[in-house]
């Protein structure tokens, strides 16, 4: 089981979040009440998210054909097997596990977290970790608790995240 240790007091989460300022969230903001409607995601709809989360990896997501899409992303959202869910995204050009986090997000708003180096960093983690499936399913677990506990949605939780590091972790070298 991994240790995760969250680096301020969980009294500060929801000022946090309420702080939390990214030009680019109409984007999801727009995208989030169509996906959880969505049995599989569409190619606008998946170059548009995958193009919040990263434009690293912009030529790569365009790429994706829409049958694969269509297939790989209907299979993530329609089976119970958490293994599956998030592995098969990541067969999807471009998308790893931080990309595949934003998928399940925003599709399933209450039940994933978004893995991020800022959001990691303000759980106790100065280097990134190797992502694998244990390590998601113990971030998700531990996510969904402190959120719970703290009456925030996963949103609301994933943004203190982000915030906390953007304020106080220093910057890389």
């Amino acid at each position: 089981m991994t240790e995760f240790t969250l680096q301020f007091s969980p009294s500060r989460l929801h000022e946090l979040a309420g702080r939390y300022n990214d030009p680019n969230e109409h984007v999801v903001e727009k995208l989030a009440p169509r996906l959880k409607k969505m049995e599989f995601l569409d190619s606008e709809t998946f170059v548009q998210l995958m193009g919040w989360k990263t434009q690293r990896t912009k030529k790569r997501v365009k790429s994706v054909t829409g049958d694969v899409l269509k297939e790989i992303t209907r299979l993530s959202f329609g089976t119970k097997d958490e293994r599956l869910r998030i592995e098969v995204l990541r067969l999807l050009n471009g998308v790893d596990w931080p990309s595949a986090s934003v998928i399940l997000h925003f599709k399933f708003p209450e039940r994933y977290p978004i893995i991020d180096f800022r959001a990691l960093w303000s759980l106790g983690f100065e280097k990134l970790p190797t992502y694998n499936f244990a390590f998601w399913n113990d971030y998700s677990v531990f996510c969904r608790k402190l959120a719970q506990e703290n009456r925030l949605t996963m949103r609301e939780l994933d943004r203190a995240l982000w915030q906390y590091s953007k304020e106080n972790q220093p910057p890389k070298a």
